[in-house]
């Protein structure tokens, strides 16, 4: 509430954070809006709003739009909307074959994306290198734009401490410690800003806010390329555990018993479902991207009666796994990320077939199976949200 009485800098500044985050959150979310829309949209006073739009219009942030009548008396109101650049939120995204950037800015429009191939596979480091090139590359360029990073988030395939900045586990990259973090921190010029999570966590609300979990407050979000991760959308937001760990489903016993996976033990569903136990079944090679070699898969099942029957396999896999992972956590859509939407109604179709019979009760309804929309960009695009979420939720003031 803006009304509320505070003591100290400290307490005045974190409400005007806040309550200016309220406007800004409004904005993007309805559009523009008079300065009388916006108090009520919001709950403040309007007065209120009149100092927050002014600093906002100062900052560069806001800017104004054609006035327009409520009647025939009376001055006529001025609508506000979010300027586009200038505060943005840099995502990334590090993994086996590629690196990502994508930057949005607080009206949520990209304002760059990037991708670069890793050249050593084989070397953790090469991964670090090829990140860490990255970001000074899309620092460089950004102020060369003239646009202003207020955080960055850094996506990766494994499991994050509490502390949103160490990596703590990623059997297919074998990243640990806070290298990367620090790494993008330097790139930039910060110290301690640079925050990393999971992709799947990051896709899932991309996929939510942007793409084809649209619509569904219950979302579980199923990323694909060597590795198999999950995020869960609960009532709107994402859940992630005691230790930030949820979702963490490639390595569950729910493959074939014994396949082999790169975490050293036989029978994880990854090793099942992941991108190489698809290339052995259709003995395809792997080109520069997943979403490339999905493509050249479904390209080549079409006419090839052998890799069709190994996408089929696969597919069954993926709905067995997920009839155990959706009789736990009872989603209303799935979101098939990753090299997964390529292959759309291919692997879609037998997953589904599983699914139809995998529940005892009749009240039971199996989910919503969807494809993707945002391709292998969805973790760095989720990420950059995630960065530009502290000014949003009005934890971090403007630059």
């Amino acid at each position: 509430m803006d009304e509320a009485r505070t003591t100290g800098g400290a307490g005045a500044e974190l409400l005007r954070r806040r309550n200016a985050a309220s406007v800004l959150r409004s904005l993007r979310a309805d559009g523009p809006a008079s300065r009388a829309e916006l108090a009520a949209r919001t709950g403040l006073a309007k007065a209120t709003v009149g100092t927050i739009v002014g600093g906002l219009e100062e900052s560069g942030v806001l800017r104004e739009l054609e006035q327009i009548r409520s009647g025939d008396r009376g001055r006529p109101a001025v609508r506000v909307t979010l300027e586009g650049g200038r505060p943005v939120g840099v995502g990334f995204e590090a993994n086996v074959e590629y690196v990502a950037a994508v930057a949005v800015d607080l009206a949520g429009a990209v304002r760059l994306r990037r991708t670069r191939p890793v050249a050593d596979l084989a070397d953790p480091a090469g991964v670090a290198d090829a990140l860490c090139g990255l970001a000074a590359e899309v620092a460089a360029l950004l102020g060369a734009e003239g646009l202003r990073p207020v955080g960055a988030t850094v996506a990766v395939p494994g499991l994050i401490e509490p502390d949103d900045r160490t990596i703590a586990w990623t059997p297919n990259l074998h990243l640990t410690g806070t290298a990367i973090a620090d790494g993008v921190d330097a790139a930039f010029g910060w110290r301690g800003r640079v925050r990393v999570s999971n992709d799947a966590d990051c896709g899932a609300l991309a996929e939510l806010h942007r793409g084809a979990g649209r619509g569904t407050d219950h979302l579980l979000y199923l990323t694909g390329a060597v590795g198999i991760g999950a995020g869960l959308v609960e009532a709107g937001r994402l859940v992630r555990g005691s230790r930030g760990f949820a979702g963490e489903v490639g390595h569950l016993p729910l493959g074939e018993p014994g396949a082999a996976c790169g975490c050293g033990r036989r029978g994880c569903w990854e090793a099942s479902v992941g991108l190489h136990a698809l290339l052995d079944r259709v003995g395809m090679a792997e080109l520069e991207t997943p979403a490339a070699t999905a493509a050249a898969i479904a390209e080549a099942a079409r006419t090839d009666d052998a890799v069709r029957a190994g996408v089929v396999a696969s597919g069954e896999w993926l709905g067995r796994g997920l009839a155990v992972a959706c009789g736990v956590l009872d989603p209303s859509v799935v979101v098939l990320g990753g090299y997964f939407a390529p292959l759309g109604d291919l692997v879609l179709a037998p997953a589904r077939a599983i699914l139809a019979d995998a529940f005892a009760a009749p009240v039971q309804v199996a989910p919503e199976l969807r494809v993707g929309t945002l391709g292998t960009e969805a973790a760095a695009l989720g990420a950059a949200e995630r960065a530009v979420a502290g000014i949003l939720d009005g934890l971090v003031d403007l630059p």
